[in-house]
């Protein structure tokens, strides 16, 4: 049979990667207040300067490459990697720390691979990582939220930016106030304290108050609705992100170990604590490095899902969000490989009819 050929009425649709980017970022706008109402400006402070980096390093990467400025910086894919990047850094961090963990997104977990669409790693998942790896001090050196004597949370956007470019926190005083700036995250106070009951840390850390600990419960909540809000849109589909949520609720409950010691966490505590949120609908959900079918989608979140708990409960790093997404993110070619669909107009062979005579 030959078929003729002629233009067809293709359906154009109004998805752009521009579009896409804007979407994601009017998304994680819930997020963002929330992390910077109980965390201070230091939070907006990262973001600008990180996104300041990025489109510096993406600029500057084309420019070297002979490939137009202009038209890739302004699909917002740059912005996008900084925002996700500079959420995950400790507020009031030296300038320095997001200069190096941005730089490294964009131009070794993006660039280097051919840019936008050929990178195999999430690009600020990576940057993370080689932050959290090389300096480990710095990344752990978190706020505590507001609500907690002492905290720094309400520092005026001028100290806050003073604080992140100055690398001294004196502010005004005559001694540094970083012991007053640090505290361990809700996630860390767990692991490390897993010889005392859980109504006994309740009681010693009030930064555990809430289901998720203090602040971040709502930093969650700001993040998940900016989730739905995508999957309202199109975004994305729910593959990755229900599969992500329900292996880590499912290895919660398995393992939860009550109020006693070593509980390692409610189910409802590893999922309002932490990046889980912000990992499950943002980070996930990234169609360039995450398998592509929709049962490897729902795979690749499974697998999220598994090692983050596995890495908070008996790993080394508090949240390990970041970790099991570039370690699945090596999975995910085997993973398309054994759940691609089948073709269009192949069947599979009967191998259990016998053969025709």
């Amino acid at each position: 049979m030959t078929l003729v050929r002629q233009t067809s009425p293709h359906a154009l649709g109004s998805n752009s990667t521009q579009r896409i980017m804007t979407l994601v970022l009017l998304a994680a706008l819930p997020g963002l207040a929330a992390q910077t109402f109980f965390f201070g400006w230091g939070t907006a402070i990262n973001i600008i300067w990180a996104s300041l980096v990025a489109l510096g390093c993406e600029a500057f990467v084309l420019k070297l490459r002979r490939r137009p400025i202009d038209f890739y910086l302004k699909d917002g894919s740059a912005v996008v990697t900084a925002l996700l990047l500079a959420v995950a850094i400790p507020p009031l961090a030296p300038w320095w720390l997001t200069l190096v963990g941005t730089a490294f997104a964009i131009i070794i977990g993006k660039q280097l691979y051919g840019g936008l669409g050929q990178n195999p790693f999430n690009p600020a998942m990576l940057g993370y990582v080689l932050l959290l790896i090389s300096f480990p001090q710095e990344m752990t050196r978190w706020l505590a939220p507001l609500g907690i004597e002492g905290s720094l949370a309400s520092l005026s956007p001028g100290d806050s930016l003073f604080s992140a470019f100055s690398a001294i926190f004196s502010l005004g005083q005559s001694t540094p106030v970083i012991d007053a700036v640090s505290m361990a995250t809700p996630l860390d106070v767990v692991r490390e304290n897993s010889s005392l009951t859980m109504p006994q840390l309740w009681e010693q850390k009030p930064v555990l108050d809430g289901l998720g600990g203090l602040g971040w419960f709502w930093v969650n909540l700001g993040y998940l609705a900016g989730g739905l809000f995508l999957l309202y849109k199109r975004v994305f589909i729910w593959h990755a992100p229900v599969g992500m949520l329900a292996a880590l609720t499912i290895m919660a409950t398995l393992f939860w170990g009550g109020s006693g010691p070593e509980s390692h966490g409610s189910p409802l505590f590893h999922l309002l604590s932490g990046a889980t949120m912000l990992g499950a609908f943002f980070i996930v959900t990234d169609p360039v490095s995450g398998a592509t079918s929709n049962r490897g989608r729902l795979l690749f979140g499974i697998g999220v899902g598994i090692l983050v708990y596995v890495i908070r409960a008996w790993g080394g790093y508090p949240d390990g969000v970041a970790f099991a997404i570039v370690l699945m993110n090596m999975a995910a070619p085997t993973i398309d490989y054994y759940t691609q669909p089948r073709t269009y107009g192949h069947k599979r062979p009967n191998k259990g009819l016998p053969k025709k005579e």
